[in-house]
């Protein structure tokens, strides 16, 4: 955004490019966060109250893009959840299937393969590396040469992703129990090489610097408070990430580091973006050198019946915990499935952080605090 008019006691603003037919007047401001950020899409109002240059209150209205998809969980069996699971959060569709999938093998009590295990590692790192650029492409919007690297990178890692599974965005590859994927080493040689170029950049954009000291700083009593989870929770000092105790990252662990910064601001979580870049990149590498080998599937029925029970799993996506609240009475579809997902309570938090920023720091607040729209209004 280039400009910004003068600011009245109320204010509506609009985040993302696709505000067409919405009535626009002198008090509603359009934010852009650009072409990459995840916000484009657009279908968030937030209604700000100001007093001078300063937020006195926000209130948050989501919801215009409500896809009722718990509903359509409960009347799809297992395998056809699994491709319907990955298109809330189009920054990162992998761990929603991922997620499912895991959900699924808990209550049948099944262990895939360690390769497909491997694989389903790949590309989870993979995939966060492609959302948290996504957010971070915005701090770079001054700089045309590392922001046009930044969407090199992005470019490379679609093109990747569909080398390996034949989509751009949407993976479909999860299985109950495993993946319908293998790596063949001409990819795997050049995944390697793709995140040491991730590696570089991220580098660049920590030395580049990154805006925000002191706007909008989260706290722990703010993460109790709203659920938040992963780089919002991890920057304000919270180390919430499962990945820490999952026995599939345990030979990992070595290269994943706590945040440049725990101050818990705008500032602070850009850098702990940018530094987990780094962190997947070297753990995509690890397994690219040390993948196991032998199948990718275990066997199932044609029709796949999950035993009568409850079961609440999550997984540690890019934006936080997502996860699934499920709910079998023997049938092959569920009785009962809820989506956890980060980006709710993270817009939600929102109208605690507001109120005290400066009114030119809105932007930087809502380029900070991730969420995508699909994994919002679930």
């Amino acid at each position: 955004m280039d400009t910004q008019p003068s600011l009245v006691p109320t204010r509506r603003v609009l985040i993302g490019s696709l505000a067409a037919g919405l009535p626009i007047d002198e008090a509603t401001l359009v934010l852009d966060l650009g072409p990459d950020h995840p916000s484009r899409a657009g279908l968030l109002e937030i209604h700000l109250t100001v007093a001078g240059d300063i937020v006195t209150a926000a209130r948050v209205l989501p919801g215009a893009m409500h896809r009722g998809v718990e509903k359509l969980f409960e009347v799809r069996d297992y395998r056809q959840i699994l491709m319907l699971a990955d298109r809330h959060d189009w920054q990162a569709p992998f761990f929603g299937e991922l997620a499912a999938a895991e959900t699924f093998e808990g209550m049948l009590r099944l262990e895939p393969p360690a390769r497909a295990v491997g694989v389903r590692i790949l590309l989870a790192e993979h995939t966060r590396i492609l959302s948290h650029l996504g957010f971070l492409g915005w701090t770079v919007a001054d700089e045309p040469d590392l922001a046009a690297r930044v969407r090199a990178t992005r470019e490379a890692l679609r093109r990747s992703t569909t080398a390996l599974t034949g989509n751009r965005v949407h993976p479909m590859v999860a299985r109950i129990g495993g993946v319908s994927v293998d790596p063949d080493p001409a990819w795997l040689t050049g995944e390697a090489d793709l995140m040491v170029r991730v590696e570089e950049l991220a580098g660049a954009l920590g030395t580049h610097g990154f805006p925000g000291a002191g706007v909008a700083p989260v706290t722990e009593e703010l993460v109790d408070a709203f659920g938040l989870s992963g780089p919002l929770a991890r920057s304000a000092g919270v180390r919430l990430d499962s990945r820490l105790t999952a026995p599939a990252y345990a030979d990992l662990l070595d290269h994943l580091h706590a945040p440049p910064s725990t101050a818990g601001d705008a500032h602070a979580r850009f850098a702990a973006l940018a530094a987990e870049c780094g962190d997947s990149a070297r753990m995509v590498q690890h397994v690219c050198h040390h993948l196991p080998a032998g199948p990718i599937q275990e066997r199932l029925p044609r029709i796949v019946k999950l035993p009568e029970g409850e079961t609440y799993h999550f997984v540690e996506a890019p934006l936080g915990r997502s996860g699934f609240h499920l709910v079998s009475r023997g049938d092959k579809t569920p009785w009962r499935m809820k989506l956890r997902s980060p980006s709710f309570p993270h817009v939600a938090a929102l109208e605690a952080l507001l109120p005290g920023t400066r009114a030119d720091d809105v932007e930087t607040v809502l380029a900070s605090v991730g969420y995508v729209i699909g994994d919002l209004d679930k």
